[in-house]
């Protein structure tokens, strides 16, 4: 029996720790608590999803957790709780929870044998406390001599006090730490997210919350740091003097889906750009950190955010979409019952936002996202100056561009110019491309973003997560530009389903000095 839970805690050790080990644990059902006396115990994981019943723990985080079961990853010990409102049998939530899994039925049997279900208020102390009672006695039997907790609010911002002050009150473990995973929208302004913060702060500690804003567990986010500064050519050239504009963009090919009465309330510019383009814009254009570890990143980050301004009206084009040309496809004012007839909520929206430092002074940063467009993609594109000498004709010359794309089809790739092969003297646009899917086998099973950013809770990594005075700083750059679109009640523009967007949207990134390249295809789309 020694000999087995070495084995078991060698292999836990190999899976916290990323290892790829295929090495099972052998646990004979006979291991007791007392027989694991004076050796080092693994501890338990109680992972809690309150709002279990809703779409975005049905389609996102209990998949998540299902795949780092599947990876190995999650802990023999770990234990999974769906908590919400709704009362359900066991089967139907069994039925709801594993309708979004991918493999065979035996392994999402495995992993179902981990999770259990409770009904209670997300406000009510005494429900926490049954549910405290119902995870006290499951920690037990794992014979572990800490017992931690992560509570994951996939609920409205609404209730996210009320249920974080009943967690605090009745359902903390006693015996190790307790983490909070809270979902987006983090407010709705500047001054209703610095109050958020002070009702949360006096429950949980900052080290203890975790902001999620999923678009920073995206592979090609991730690689960014990498990018830029593991490879020595690119940072003598990441700067206003080789860098003519950053254009990051966001674009689906769907309309609200069935969340019409979500979106209404937050429109385009809430939902996206204000958390998931500019957490992508920080990384881009901050200074290199210390070092890794998160609060260095973060310091890094919060000093770029600081260093924009609010964004100037007049430096916005908003959207919303209409019939699409052939009639097949519904406005937005028709897609969901829940959106009033005269709505004013922009599904689309460009702005250009301007970083007041050395680095970057001058140069426009583009933020781009809309909904009911003509794809679906999210890339971030580095637009070079041309060059300054006359060799060529000017005409002849198209910026080189650096691309980074998020999804699909994760990719980098360098657009740049070269000469026609044969007896020409004809320039042509090509790439020095790096797509996933040709160079690494990995790319075909990469992990899904909300994969890594629960095992990074698990693990205490804050890298990931937004922190209180970075979401602040978001909010200044967005607050007074979304309040005098309200207040002056701006109607959006409306743009075909299925079209690139407003006209006007190309107008303004023509006058940034934006150039589009007309002809060009990218061979990893077709």
């Amino acid at each position: 029996l020694p000999d087995a839970y070495e084995r078991f805690k060698q292999w836990y050790q190999r899976r916290v720790r990323g290892s790829h080990s295929t090495m099972t644990p052998f646990i004979p059902s006979t291991l007791s608590c007392s027989i694991m006396d004076g050796v080092d115990k693994p501890q338990v994981v109680s992972i809690v999803v309150l709002g279990a019943s809703g779409d975005l723990a049905k389609k996102k985080t209990f998949p998540a957790l299902y795949a780092l079961f599947c990876r190995e990853l999650l802990s023999p010990n770990t234990i999974v709780y769906g908590y919400s409102r709704s009362h359900l049998t066991r089967e139907q939530f069994h039925e709801q929870v594993t309708k979004y899994f991918k493999g065979d039925n035996a392994t999402k049997e495995k992993f179902f044998s981990m999770c259990h279900y409770f009904a209670g208020g997300y406000d009510s102390a005494k429900d926490f406390e049954r549910l405290n009672q119902e995870l006290s006695e499951l920690e037990k039997k794992s014979c572990s001599e800490s017992s931690n907790r992560i509570f994951y609010l996939a609920i409205p911002p609404s209730v996210f006090v009320d249920a974080a002050r009943a967690i605090k009150e009745s359902g903390c473990s006693k015996n190790g730490w307790n983490r909070i995973i809270v979902e987006k929208p983090f407010g709705h302004d500047y001054d209703s997210a610095v109050q958020l913060s002070k009702e949360l702060s006096p429950l949980f500690p900052e080290q203890d919350l975790y902001r999620i804003d999923h678009y920073l567990g995206k592979e090609m986010v991730q690689n960014l740091m990498v990018l830029r500064f593991a490879n020595a050519f690119l940072e003598p050239i990441w700067s206003r003097h080789h860098i003519a504009n950053v254009m990051i963009s966001f674009k689906e090919d769907i309309g609200t889906e069935g969340r019409g009465g979500y979106f209404d309330q937050t429109g385009i510019v809430r939902d996206v750009m204000q958390n998931h383009l500019i957490q992508i814009m920080a990384l881009v254009a901050m200074e290199p950190p210390v070092t890794l570890q998160a609060e260095d990143v973060r310091d890094e980050k919060v000093k770029l955010l600081r260093a924009v301004p609010p964004i100037e009206v007049r430096d916005i084009v908003i959207g919303q979409y209409d019939r699409s040309e052939d009639g097949k496809k519904k406005s937005y004012i028709e897609d969901d019952e829940k959106i009033p007839k005269d709505s004013i909520t922009p599904t689309f929206a460009t702005a250009i936002a301007f970083v007041r430092n050395d680095r970057w002074s001058d140069v426009p940063f583009i933020l781009k996202c809309g909904k009911a467009l003509n794809e679906r993609k999210a890339e971030i594109r580095i637009q070079f100056r041309k060059p300054l000498h006359h060799l060529f004709n000017d005409n002849e010359l198209t910026p080189n561009e650096l691309v980074i794309r998020v999804q699909p089809n994760e990719a980098v790739y360098m657009k740049m110019l070269q000469k026609k092969p044969g007896l020409t003297s004809e320039m042509v646009q090509s790439e020095l491309d790096l797509t996933y899917k040709s160079r690494f086998n990995e790319a075909l099973n990469l992990p899904d973003a909300y994969e890594r950013l629960i095992l990074d809770v698990i693990r205490g990594d804050h890298n990931l997560f937004v922190r209180n005075d970075e979401l602040e700083a978001a909010w200044k750059i967005f607050t007074k530009p979304l309040q005098t679109l309200e207040k002056e009640r701006i109607k959006p523009i409306l743009y075909p389903f299925g079209s690139r967007g407003p006209r006007q949207s190309d107008e303004l990134l023509q006058r940034y000095g934006f150039v589009r390249s007309e002809n060009y295809v990218w061979p990893g789309k077709l």
